[in-house]
């Protein structure tokens, strides 16, 4: 896709984008055999359910539909999220990622994987698992010292307590037996 074409699109659907209360994160076109398949991603702070979706799937594709935008011959429109590992390249992407676990790789080489607790102009403060036992540790990281910073996927995150849970350490010795 052309530089020109790219700029068109993302001049194009951006405002329609963000009328529906979403950003407009990437647009890509791709050639599969004979078709092409634009394809559109759109989140935003509080997320996007599939309604959201749909909504603003319908909305590109009218808007697509009256302009030449995407020249003549078939094409595919896709509307999505940004994936469960999704790279971090805006301050927007850090704060929606407050809480998670992130791997980043820092300019002077090396790698870092910590839990963002919070986001401000400057850069990040961040929770440093502890190894082999050892407590959690937090570091503050520039914005400056990240070269690339993606989510992780986190299965066996062990949850913070919260108000709705029951609180499991006061057990009865029945029921630790």
């Amino acid at each position: 896709m052309s530089t020109t074409q790219s700029e068109r699109l993302r001049e194009l659907l951006e405002p329609l984008v963000a009328s529906q209360g979403l950003d407009l994160e990437e647009i890509a076109v791709d050639s599969v055999g004979r078709r092409r398949v634009l394809s559109v991603v759109v989140d935003s702070d509080t997320g996007a359910d599939l309604d959201r979706i749909a909504d603003v799937s319908r909305a590109l594709s009218a808007k697509l539909d009256e302009t030449d935008a995407m020249g003549e011959g078939e094409y595919t429109l896709e509307v999505g999220t940004p994936g469960a590992e999704r790279s971090l390249t805006e301050h927007r992407h850090y704060v929606r990622a407050t809480d998670r676990l992130v791997r980043f790789q820092l300019h002077e080489g090396g790698e870092l994987v910590a839990r963002i607790l919070a986001v401000d102009e400057d850069g990040l403060d961040l929770e440093v698992p502890g190894v082999k036992g050892r407590k959690a540790t937090t570091r503050r990281l520039p914005f400056g010292d990240i070269d690339k910073a993606r989510v992780q996927v986190e299965f066996n995150r062990k949850d913070t307590k919260n108000d709705n849970q029951p609180d499991n350490d006061n057990k009865t010795e029945e029921e630790e037996a």
